[in-house]
């Protein structure tokens, strides 16, 4: 899919010496699965230590309170 965004140069030169990219599609690309891959682990995290998971052992204050 094509879109077209206004980016900082600034922000567009740090995306694409922080990937590695030399093209600037490729860097804001490999910037955004980055970000969503990060938000995701975030999100799962809070999920497991908030008791989601009915089969995962201890909730976050169940570990906390099991360290005292």
């Amino acid at each position: 899919m094509r879109i077209t965004v206004d980016i900082e140069s600034d922000i567009l030169e740090d995306a694409m010496r922080l990937t590695g990219e030399t093209k600037k599609g490729p860097a804001i690309v490999k910037a955004a699965q980055e970000f969503i891959r990060r938000e995701m682990a975030k999100e799962f995290g809070r999920m497991v230590m908030e008791g989601e998971f009915g089969d995962y052992p201890m909730t976050n204050d169940e570990i906390e309170a099991s360290d005292r």
